[in-house]
Parts: C-alpha cells; structure tokens; sequence
C-alpha cells in the first residue's frame, strides 16, 4: 500500500508510520511527503529515510496552484492513500475528488465534539480541560469537503484524570491517536490486497 503523506510540523506522527513501515508492522511505503512549509520537521524526517520531499504552498503554486500541485505528486507518485498528519491546510477540492474516499485524517478528539474549522492540536485540549470533561479521545476519519465531517473509521477513548494537564492531556491522546493510526492503517492494508 502506498502512503503519501501531508504535514505542516514536526511530523511525529509520520516518524510513527515509517517507523511501522520500516519494521514490517505496516504492509506499506511512505513514497512522499509534502508540507506547505519549507522548514517542516516532516520534510526533514522524509529525507532522513531517502522518502521524496515536496514543499508546495501558496507561495511555491500561487492561486490555485497548489491543488494541483500536491494532486499531482501524490498521482505521480502513485499514492493510494493520502494522509493527514499535523496538516494545518484545508485540502483542496482538486486533491480531494481525485482521492474521494482515500484521504485520512487524524483528529484529537472524539468527533463530533471539538471538530470543525478552528478546532485542531492544542485548542482541543484546552477545550477538553476547560470543560472538566472526565474523557477525550482519538478519532481517524475520511476527509470530504467539510471540516472533520468524513466518516469516521476508529475511535479511541482516553481517560482525563482529575490532575491532568492541558499537556498530560495532548501527550495522551497524542499516544492513543499514533497506535489507532497504524491499527488502522494495518486493517486498510489487509483489505486492500
């Protein structure tokens, strides 16, 4: 099964599935990762294992360039299923009728409380411990063209105990969201052969 990926940061969710890659845990390849900035750690995490590195963005494809763009990296590179990882861009509609129903993303919540445009990475959590919520979450879902709207293909509780911390709170689910990643991952690839 072969994997494109998309991130805008450091990319440790995509260390999490080269490294399953790597090991034989997951029957798949990373063959791109793209990120709309330059600087990425996950650009530099594809070059450390010799997977292509593409920086497109806004700046790199002006105007409706960079659908296009990321669309035909991941054709050219015959991904068959694009990931989300820590992208902090909307996809577009290029992109995502090309890919209908083979774009993942993973959320930090149990959608569908705290998705939708505006909720992402630390704004979750603090939403989480804001609202004394006793349990957040995980969740891998299909993307459409609405925020965190698509649906949804796992989901993993975890528990918010009465000390925790905005940071307790991310890094836990952080670790939920890693390991529910490459379970499902490792189902797609069982199904897809």
């Amino acid at each position: 099964m072969k994997l494109g990926v998309l991130a805008s940061h450091a990319g440790s969710t995509l260390q999490c599935v080269i490294d399953a890659c790597e090991s034989g845990e997951l029957d798949a390849e990373v063959t791109v990762v793209i990120s709309n900035n330059s600087k990425s750690g996950a650009l530099q995490r594809a070059r450390n294992h010799d997977i292509q590195a593409d920086h497109i963005s806004a700046s790199t494809h002006p105007g409706n360039g960079e659908d296009t763009a990321i669309c035909n990296s991941l054709k050219h590179h015959q991904v068959q299923w694009v990931l989300l990882l820590g992208y902090m861009k909307k996809l577009g509609p290029h992109t995502l009728d090309t890919f209908s129903n083979r774009v993942i993303n993973t959320h930090p919540a149990l959608l569908p409380k705290y998705g939708g445009q505006g909720f992402y990475g630390r704004r979750v959590h603090e939403a989480v411990f804001t609202n004394k919520d006793p349990v957040t979450g995980a969740t891998i879902h299909l993307v459409d063209h609405i925020y965190d709207n698509g649906k949804v293909l796992a989901q993993r509780e975890v528990k918010v105990l009465p000390n925790d911390t905005v940071e307790d709170i991310e890094e836990n689910v952080k670790v939920a969201e890693r390991s529910l990643l490459i379970e499902t991952l490792i189902d797609l690839a069982s199904t897809n052969k």
